[in-house]
């Protein structure tokens, strides 16, 4: 047995050689693995990657039909509100009127403690007391020349100049009364006077503020005329035609209604909110509406007269050229394609449209500012009740 193990530790022993070689050859076949993968990578044609079509919303033109009527919120104010305030600066010294207050023509509601005024009286009336003095003795003087000239106890020089003299000094008489009325005027804008009966709405000031020339003090409602006040998207969705009503309730009582009329609307929109402000003046409105107090306001849509329109969602709205436009998907192809319409109305959340599009046309609800004439999309219907309508 040993010599059996002897030789074949004799052979392996001859046949490492061998093994070596074949260990130094694995670096060398991973490569060549490595090189025809890659060259086999290299003969295969790249494919083609197709990107997926871009989803739209669409809805189904319905038939047409009579716009309805749409709800906004309002506050009631005043008729006409007057701004009040002192013509001084100066320290707040009473405030004798609070929000609510009623007062009549002349009452004092505010007096303000402005020593300066009272300082200017007192040194005009000074002034005064003193320029008439002077044109006092410049007269006498004057009348004594006048008696003695005839008798050539004096020049002729001398009479000119005591006339000159009286006509100074009445001149400087004249000057100081009118300061000491401009003096007198600013000591009674110390207190500020209601200019017409009415009601305080607004109070900007408190006693022992100070306050400068032309500072809001109080609001105040000089009727007991109402309007109702609220904030619409678009100009054209109130209704400008003679004899057009609103009708109003209050948000806490729906049961306290009365109607309106139009009373203006702003020229311009409001540049943080871009709504504009209408006002409507309430027709004999209920005691319970008050200033203040929030109320629905119920408008008919704008030029409606009994036309029938097609409504769709403000969203599908877009412009062509200086055109109000909308897309209109092509089941064909569906592809989406710009075309132009012409409004008839606007509502908070939808647009009417009198012309351009027909019962049965699919028009793009959403994402229509980056959408591009004849592009490929996925249309996805929505119902009208999704899209508001």
């Amino acid at each position: 047995m040993p010599d059996e193990h002897h030789v074949l530790l004799k052979e392996d022993v001859r046949n490492l050689p061998d093994t070596r070689y074949l260990l130094s050859l694995m670096p060398l076949l991973g490569c060549l693995v490595l090189m025809t993968i890659m060259l086999a990578g290299c003969d295969g044609k790249k494919q083609p990657t197709s990107l997926p079509l871009r989803p739209v919303r669409f809805v189904t033109v319905g038939p047409r039909e009579s716009p309805g009527v749409q709800t906004l919120t309002g506050e009631i104010r005043a008729h006409d509100e007057t701004s009040l305030s002192f013509r001084l600066d100066g320290r707040i010294l009473t405030r004798s009127a609070d929000l609510g207050s009623r007062f009549r023509q002349g009452d004092a509601l505010a007096v303000l403690d402005s020593p300066t005024a009272q300082n200017q009286l007192t040194s005009a009336q000074a002034d005064v007391s003193s320029s008439r003095a002077a044109e006092k003795v410049a007269a006498l003087n004057l009348h004594r020349m006048r008696l003695l000239m005839p008798s050539g106890a004096i020049a002729r020089a001398q009479l000119d100049t005591a006339a000159a003299d009286w006509q100074a000094a009445l001149s400087r008489l004249q000057s100081s009364e009118a300061a000491l009325k401009n003096a007198q005027e600013n000591v009674r804008w110390t207190t500020l006077t209601a200019p017409v009966n009415g009601l305080v709405t607004g109070v900007s000031a408190s006693a022992g503020q100070v306050v400068s020339a032309g500072q809001t003090v109080f609001t105040v409602a000089s009727s007991d005329a109402r309007d109702v006040v609220f904030d619409v998207a678009s100009p054209g969705i109130v209704s400008r035609q003679p004899g057009a009503t609103f009708h109003v309730a209050l948000l806490q009582d729906a049961s306290v209604i009365a109607q309106a009329h139009l009373r203006d609307i702003s020229p311009q929109a409001d540049p943080q909110t871009r709504s504009w402000r209408v006002r409507i003046t309430l027709d004999n409105p209920p005691p319970d509406m008050v200033m203040g107090a929030s109320v629905s306001v119920t408008l008919p849509i704008a030029d409606s007269a009994g036309e029938k329109v097609i409504t769709l969602p403000a969203s599908s709205l877009t412009r062509l050229s200086d055109a109000p436009a909308v897309f209109i998907l092509d089941p064909a192809n569906n592809k989406v394609y710009r075309r132009a319409v012409h409004i008839a109305g606007y509502s908070a959340d939808a647009v009417f449209i009198r012309a351009g599009v027909s019962p049965g046309d699919r028009v793009v609800t959403a994402g229509v500012r980056s959408l591009r004439d004849g592009e490929h999309v996925a249309g996805i219907q929505e119902d009208q009740d999704e899209a508001g309508l």
